[in-house]
């Protein structure tokens, strides 16, 4: 990226569905980028990539797709895959890893939403 005062950094965020269903995982997505977008100002130009991986226990639609109709997303690359299975792990997640470019004086946000604020505690007064 050409301008000045930006760096490229990763920004990291989950959340949770309520049912294995188009809808609840349309909403959940949805609230998750918008969540992204809002809290660190960014537009689609600043936007490299984002990566959703998703729990063996939603299959009803991929959030790529989701995220694939936004206006102005034409040139973000996007990819879904399965997160990796462990026991105990959360139910009906959804996590991203985003590569955006930020002005140097913002200070990233993490968006942990719904049932997904459990996996960073040292988050919740922070977003």
């Amino acid at each position: 990226m050409s301008d000045s005062g930006l760096r490229l950094i990763g920004l990291r965020g989950a959340t949770t569905c309520p049912a294995n269903s188009v809808s609840a995982i349309e909403t959940a997505v949805a609230a998750l980028i918008d969540a992204l977008v809002e809290r660190n100002n960014l537009i689609p130009e600043r936007i490299v990539s984002l990566t959703f991986s998703v729990t063996t226990d939603l299959d009803a639609c991929f959030p790529a797709a989701v995220a694939r109709r936004r206006e102005g997303w034409e040139s973000v690359a996007l990819l879904d895959c399965q997160q990796m299975a462990v026991a105990g792990d959360l139910k009906r997640c959804i996590r991203l890893l985003a590569h955006v470019w930020i002005p140097d004086d913002h200070l990233p946000c993490h968006p942990y939403l719904e049932q997904a604020s459990l996996l960073r505690p040292d988050r919740l007064s922070h977003d």
